[in-house]
């Protein structure tokens, strides 16, 4: 009875009114929630990787891009942005003035080199993403792959020097091998990245044995200077010493020469008087007794003329020019 009287009632007007608001209202939302799922915004340096059913498609270029809703899945892959990944400290903060902590890290840095020292070792591998596909479906959670390669590399060529080299001289070189290996190993596992710079930090020794480590580099470091100082003076007396030494010998075989041409001229001359003197006697002598008496004569000062036997002496003053002239005329005569 009270079935049949429910039946024969009228729904008001406002409950249908309501109910067609209500479809109206889940519509739209239904709507509203499609369109948010197939839009969807890719930004500059990213690209988007959508996969259905959790197959790859396609991939999407940054900017408004579509997507079928509730059947495809789009992920981001920031090709444009490199990345890093620090080894044996974290960046707590970063800015113009970072902070940094090396707690809890240690085991990532300290390492046994070649000579069975132990140092510590911090580094930073910068990469990029150079294959979003592979990247995210040829091996699983890349950026852990990439840190067990650079840990495994990084040990690798640190075991092959000394603590020395590590420390000092060997920096570059480590980068530059360690750089070379990661990326064989990356483009061997098809990780898609590209290893960019692998940079060393802070390289010391373990803190329990730092103090005498350094009182070694600071021994080193004096002996260094002492012997960069003794090689200066080196180069400051030795050449001057062999210059001189060059210059003496040079003089020396000069002055020899000079001698030497000296005598042969002399003996060459002797030679031509002596023949000349072998022609005619008489003549050469009297003509070798007057050219010298010409030589003599003008450096004398008063001279006295007397004859033969010693009689009537006679000074003559400035005779010089006279001398000289009687002596022209009897070489003159004579010739």
């Amino acid at each position: 009875m009270a079935d049949s009287n429910f039946s024969g009632m009228e729904v008001p007007p406002q409950l249908k009114n309501l109910s067609n608001n209500l479809r109206y209202i889940v519509l739209g939302a239904l709507v509203l929630v499609v369109a948010f799922s197939s839009f969807f915004t890719v930004q500059p340096e990213e690209v988007g990787i959508i996969t259905r059913f959790g197959e790859f498609t396609r991939t999407a270029n940054p900017g408004l891009n579509f997507k079928l809703p509730f059947m495809e899945d789009v992920r981001y892959v920031p090709v444009q942005r490199q990345l890093k990944q620090e080894f044996g400290y974290r960046t707590t903060s970063a800015g113009v003035r970072s902070s940094y902590t090396k707690s809890g890290f240690s085991d990532e840095s300290l390492m046994l080199t070649g000579d069975l020292n132990l140092a510590d070792v911090e580094w930073v591998v910068q990469y990029r993403v150079s294959d979003p596909f592979n990247f995210l479906f040829k091996i699983r959670n890349p950026e852990q792959t990439l840190r067990d390669i650079s840990e495994a590399a990084m040990r690798q060529i640190v075991g092959d020097r000394t603590v020395n080299e590590v420390l000092t001289v060997g920096r570059a070189e480590v980068s530059a091998e360690a750089e070379m290996l990661i990326q064989e190993l990356c483009t061997e596992y098809e990780t898609g990245i590209k290893i960019e710079q692998v940079v060393l930090q802070d390289i010391n020794p373990p803190n329990p044995v730092k103090p005498s480590f350094n009182a070694v580099n600071e021994a080193q470091q004096q002996r260094e200077t002492l012997i960069n100082e003794a090689k200066s003076e080196y180069n400051k007396v030795i050449p001057r010493a062999s210059g001189q030494a060059q210059e003496t010998i040079q003089k020396a075989e000069g002055y020899a020469l000079d001698r030497v041409n000296r005598a042969r001229g002399d003996a060459s001359r002797f030679n031509d008087l002596y023949s000349e003197y072998m022609k005619a006697p008489e003549v050469t002598k009297q003509r070798i007794y007057l050219e010298t008496l010409e030589d003599i004569l003008p450096k004398i000062g008063n001279k006295i003329v007397t004859d033969g036997n010693g009689n009537s002496v006679l000074p003559l003053l400035q005779m010089q020019m006279d001398g000289a002239k009687v002596i022209k005329q009897n070489n003159n005569s004579n010739n």
